[in-house]
């Protein structure tokens, strides 16, 4: 948090930081600590501003047409992997393991090509929110997380 601090408060300086950096970060549960909920809103605003920033930075640098490229290359490489046929979009945990369940999961990705194809409105803090069920030999968690981190990056490159 007092690397992210400094990144507010001297946004001329090089980045201490990147809004993947706030996405990936994690801290322990202790009792008497702070709420979580209210952490959590923190590190999305935090995260909100930083990728605004590298968008700016980025912009000015390379061109809006150059970075309107980078966004539909990164929401092609979404939609290649979602639509795929359902229950066939990602890996499965195993059979004696539990993963997502492939329901929630394939309801949601098709949510995000509806957003992606369609303009149908979706926000960073709802693809943060979004809770599957677990289920054995669901879809694999992490593989489902990282497309979902590439959701967050596209939804926050085009606010």
């Amino acid at each position: 948090m007092a690397r992210a601090r400094e990144q507010v408060d001297s946004p001329h300086e090089s980045p201490a930081m990147t809004s993947a950096e706030v996405r990936a970060s994690g801290f322990d549960l202790q009792r008497g600590g702070y709420d979580i909920g209210h952490i959590d809103g923190v590190l999305a605003r935090l995260e909100t501003a930083l990728a605004q920033r590298e968008r700016d930075v980025e912009t000015a640098a390379i061109g809006e047409d150059a970075w309107t490229d980078l966004a539909r290359e990164r929401a092609r490489v979404v939609l290649a992997r979602i639509r795929r046929p359902n229950s066939q979009r990602f890996v499965r945990a195993g059979t004696i393991h539990y993963g997502y369940s492939i329901r929630d999961v394939d309801e949601f990705t098709d949510r995000i090509a509806d957003f992606l194809t369609k303009g149908t409105p979706m926000t960073d803090q709802e693809v943060r929110d979004v809770v599957f069920r677990r289920r054995r030999n669901g879809y694999a968690e992490w593989q489902v997380d990282v497309l979902l981190d590439r959701v967050i990056e596209i939804v926050l490159a085009i606010d």
